[in-house]
Order: structure tokens, then C-alpha cells, then sequence
């Protein structure tokens, strides 16, 4: 009967001690699944907040897809052979109440060697349509930025009214920032000593401010920042503005993606080539 006893007793005091046990790991695990359902719960209604703002702040247009951020009166877009054939004239036609397109930026080159299919046709054809005209160089980190500005220079023939060359940096490419920096300078260098004018810099605003910053403010930027209500969120100013890339165009099978320029029209004038 004691034995009987003392088998009950240890029978009980492991029960006691599986269910400490269990209570030690389902009441943090409890708690951290509370914080996380708080927490996208926070998450969800900052997003629905931030997405009603984006609604409130822009102007939908039906003709061109998108909502467009209201206050800005030039508008552009930007293309390469992504886009396919382009029917210009369709393209500087169109209009959506009473905001029309006025710009085009045109990937011309990329890294040494790469010349975009379409360049030469987009590029005479959106002139010809009267079309403000830009190109961009695609960037490669892991080249030569002196050799990369001179294959697009070789490619490219500005002239008065078009816009400044154009340099695309998005990616580090496993590359070292410091030596990143320094042939994306050597680019801007070869490029503006030949045309005379600062280029403008493309990227991203979360890259800009992580890889690029301060070092790189006296250049013009066109920042690329979706989802935003009515500027992009960078600490620095800006010249364009790449608010979607789900925009339509006639002319353009493809979707397409939509800028605005920051200042007014005797601005914009002021930035193109004499």
C-alpha cells in the first residue's frame, strides 16, 4: 500500500511538473502572438491610413490608369524596348482632362557594350512628335564608369532642347560601396565635361539615401518612389519625380511608367540643353 502510495506521489508530482513546464512555454508564446496580432493589426490600419492619404492627395485619371498626384502640371513618362514598338504621335496626343504628356526619358545604353534595340527609333521619333526628350545609361557597378560615359556618349547626339544625360544606378551588384561611388562619379565626370551640363541621377529613394546621399546632392535627381500621395519621401530636393510604373499610354501596348517635373514650365526650360 505505501509503495502503491509512493508510485501515486511521483505519478502526480511529474504531472505538476509537465504542466509548470507547458506553462512556462504557452505563456510566451501567448504573449508574442498577442504583440504580433497587435502589431499587424498597427501595421494594417498605418497602411489603410497611408493609402486613403495617397487616394485624397491624387487625381484619378481613367484614360492613363493611375491615379496622378495633384499640384504638378508637367508630366512625362519613361520607356526602353520594353515597351515595344511606340506610335509617338499617339504618345503627344493624349490627354486626360486637361493634363497631357510633355517629356520622355529613353534608355539609349547599358554597362560597355549594350545599346537598347529601340533607341535610335524612340529617339528621333519622339522629337519629331514634339516631345521633350531625355536618354539614360543603365549603370553597371561592376564596370568602368569612365568606359560605360564614353559608350553612351558614343550613342547618344544631343541636342538644344533636350534634356540633360541621364544616369540609372539602382543596384550595388555586390560591389563596394565606396568603389560604387567612385565610378558612378567617373560617369558624371566624363559626361559632363563633354556636354557641359550636370547629368541627372536616377535611382530610388531608399538607395539614394543608403548608398548614395550627401556626396551626390549637387547633381539633379529623379527619384523613383511609389505609392507616395504627393512627393516622394527623400531628405534632398528633386527635379522628377517616378510615382508608378502601371501608367498607359496611346501608342503604348505595354504599361508604362509615369514622372512629373517639380517646378513649372520656365523651369523645366532652364534644365534643357541651350
Amino acid at each position: 500500500m505505501a509503495k502503491r502510495k509512493a508510485v501515486k506521489q511521483v505519478v502526480v508530482k511529474k504531472k505538476s511538473t509537465a504542466k509548470r513546464q507547458a506553462w512556462k512555454v504557452w505563456v510566451p508564446v501567448t504573449i508574442l502572438a498577442v504583440l504580433l496580432i497587435g502589431n499587424g493589426w498597427f501595421v494594417y490600419q498605418k497602411w489603410k491610413a497611408d493609402q486613403q492619404e495617397v487616394v485624397a492627395k491624387r487625381t484619378n485619371y481613367e484614360a492613363f490608369g493611375i491615379t496622378m498626384p495633384a499640384d504638378y502640371g508637367i508630366h512625362g513618362i519613361d520607356v526602353s524596348s520594353y515597351q515595344g514598338a511606340i506610335y509617338w504621335p499617339g504618345v503627344k496626343q493624349m490627354k486626360a482632362d486637361t493634363s497631357a504628356l510633355s517629356f520622355a526619358f529613353i534608355k539609349a545604353t547599358e554597362g560597355l557594350n549594350d545599346v537598347d534595340k529601340r533607341f535610335a527609333y524612340n529617339w528621333a521619333e519622339a522629337r519629331k512628335a514634339g516631345m521633350i526628350r531625355g536618354a539614360y545609361h543603365y549603370f553597371l557597378a561592376t564596370k568602368s564608369g569612365k568606359k560605360q560615359a564614353q559608350h553612351f556618349l558614343q550613342q547618344v547626339s544631343l541636342q538644344s532642347g533636350d534634356l540633360p544625360p541621364v544616369v540609372d544606378i539602382e543596384k550595388l551588384h555586390r560591389v563596394p560601396r565606396a568603389l560604387m561611388q567612385k565610378r558612378l562619379k567617373e560617369w558624371l565626370d566624363e559626361v559632363e565635361m563633354a556636354t557641359g551640363r550636370k547629368p541627372i541621377i536616377y535611382t530610388f529613394a531608399d538607395f539614394y539615401e543608403k548608398e548614395l546621399g550627401p556626396a551626390f546632392n549637387a547633381y539633379p535627381l529623379w527619384v523613383a518612389h511609389y505609392f507616395q500621395p504627393d512627393r516622394p519621401r527623400i531628405n534632398r530636393p528633386w527635379s522628377f519625380w517616378q510615382h508608378s510604373d502601371q501608367g498607359q499610354v496611346s501608342g503604348i501596348t505595354m504599361r508604362v511608367d509615369f514622372n512629373v517635373f517639380s517646378g513649372n514650365a520656365a523651369e523645366l526650360k532652364q534644365l534643357l540643353l541651350p
